[in-house]
């Protein structure tokens, strides 16, 4: 089992009940006396997540960042976390205690526990959060999308990705540049936005591995074909500004991972509705694309069809 893919097909047979929808989703649910209970667990690795040198404040802020983010795409409120600890220097450690305590208070996600390991020298740092929600109301999978649904996605694509490339070497200055690397250290995903949308979406999910990756799984899970239009697909002006409007800058942006979006479809008749809610939250949200039957994902660019590339996103 060389890909995540052999492996977690390999996981299904484990995973036999109900309340692990399939391995399919970015969480478990739970029924319990009335509510449901999401739980989501996000491991973050030296050299894969995050850069070596990257501040621990950042490191600690990015890992609860994005289980909010899986809780949010959910449709549940934050209840808390649990979380792993490689132990390493004491000034280190103490900084990223203060970057989690300070995620911990901005997406409402106190500590409730964990532990705390020694890695073998030299090894690179590893932490795993698990996040806790829980909601009355509905839980969006990435399932459930139908035939003539559109598809949404909310905030800009494709910013951290070339903050990355920023940090390791690609020529950039100003702030722009600066703008991107913080969207790529510290990601911010408007995490009221997944509850408030919940009642009104078919299939929802957050955008972790890149657009048209979760894109294509978001399809497959559902059984249907989703086409998106690069030329809908939104672009921050510090992306712009660095990495151009043209076509690949936009299959580029589709195809980076760590934005923490989310990535939802609705019927037509939610339009004005799904507005109006992300409005009120001071949220954009951006139709780019719609749902037919059949199977797959395709993109057009100026209602014209393109290839896809050779990689739709990340994978381990």
């Amino acid at each position: 089992m060389t890909t995540e893919l052999a492996l977690i097909a390999a996981l299904r047979a484990l995973a036999g009940t109900p309340e692990a929808r399939g391995l399919m989703d970015d969480a478990a649910v739970l029924e319990i006396g009335g509510e449901k209970l999401v739980l989501t667990l996000d491991t973050m690795v030296e050299s894969v997540h995050f850069l070596p040198g990257d501040p621990p404040k950042d490191i600690a802020w990015k890992l609860v960042a994005v289980n909010a983010s899986d809780v949010s795409a959910k449709g549940a409120e934050p209840l808390g976390c649990l979380y792993s600890h490689a132990l390493g220097e004491e000034s280190w450690d103490e900084a990223f205690v203060a970057g989690l305590a300070a995620a911990s208070a901005h997406f409402r996600l106190p500590l409730l526990g964990g532990d705390t390991v020694r890695m073998p020298a030299g090894a690179p740092r590893s932490f795993s959060l698990t996040a806790l929600g829980r909601t009355k109301g509905p839980v969006p999978s990435r399932g459930g999308a139908q035939a003539g649904d559109r598809i949404w996605v909310s905030g800009t694509i494709g910013d951290s990705g070339l903050g990355l490339s920023v940090l390791t070497g690609q020529e950039a200055e100003g702030q722009a540049a600066e703008w991107l690397a913080t969207r790529y250290r510290r990601p911010s995903p408007d995490t009221p936005l997944g509850p408030a949308l919940a009642p009104l979406v078919s299939a929802m999910m957050d955008i972790s591995d890149g657009l048209l990756v979760d894109g294509q799984r978001m399809a497959d899970a559902s059984g249907v074909a989703m086409i998106i239009g690069a030329d809908s697909v939104p672009l921050s002006e510090a992306f712009r500004a660095i990495a151009g409007d043209e076509l690949p800058a936009r299959l580029a942006a589709m195809t980076a991972g760590d934005d923490y979006c989310l990535l939802f479809t609705a019927p037509p008749q939610h339009t004005a509705q799904i507005r109006e809610t992300a409005a009120a939250l001071g949220c954009e949200v951006h139709a780019v694309g719609g749902v037919s039957a059949g199977t797959g994902l395709s993109v057009s660019h100026k209602g014209v069809p393109v290839p896809l590339p050779d990689q739709l996103g990340y994978q381990h």
